[in-house]
C-alpha cells in the first residue's frame, strides 16, 4: 500500500479522534505527511510489519506498533523498529534490483508472477459467478 496514501488516512482519522499508528518503510514519506505515530522498519519496501514467514519478527513489530500507541509522548512520533532485515547492509542495494539479475531469472519471476495473476482472474471469476 502507498505510504503517502496511509499516511494522509491516518491524518484524517486522526483528526476524528481515532488514535492510528503507521507501518512503515519509507521513512522520508511518512514523516514529511507527518503522521502523529509512527513506527519505521529499516526493511524493503512492502514489509512493514516484518520479514516474510517469520511470526516472530511479525509478533514483535505488532507489540511493539501497540506500545506506541499506548505511550507516544507527543504527535510526530517515530520509533524505529530494532529488528534488522539482515545482518548485511547490501540488501539495500540488492533488492529487487534487476541489473542483479540473469535474464533467465528475470524470465522465471515474470512467468511465476503472470500466473499468479492468472490464478487471481479465475478465483475473482469463479467468485462473481457464486462458483466457490
Amino acid at each position: 500500500m502507498c505510504h503517502q496514501t496511509v499516511s494522509l488516512a491516518a491524518r484524517h482519522l486522526e483528526a476524528n479522534g481515532i488514535p492510528t499508528v503507521v507501518l512503515g518503510c519509507a521513512k522520508d514519506i511518512v514523516e514529511y505527511v507527518g503522521v502523529p505515530r509512527f513506527l519505521f522498519s529499516d526493511f524493503p519496501l512492502g514489509n512493514p510489519a516484518g520479514r516474510p514467514h517469520d511470526v516472530e519478527s511479525q509478533d514483535f513489530t505488532l507489540a511493539l506498533a501497540l506500545r506506541l500507541l499506548e505511550t507516544a509522548p507527543a504527535a510526530r512520533t517515530t520509533v524505529q523498529n530494532p529488528l534488522r532485515w539482515n545482518d548485511e547492509v547490501s540488501w539495500k542495494r540488492d533488492y529487487s534490483n534487476i541489473a542483479q539479475l540473469s535474464p533467465e531469472e528475470i524470465a522465471r519471476r515474470r512467468a511465476e508472477f503472470d500466473h499468479t495473476k492468472d490464478v487471481a482472474k479465475m478465483t475473482r471469476a469463479r467468485v462473481a459467478a457464486g462458483t466457490p
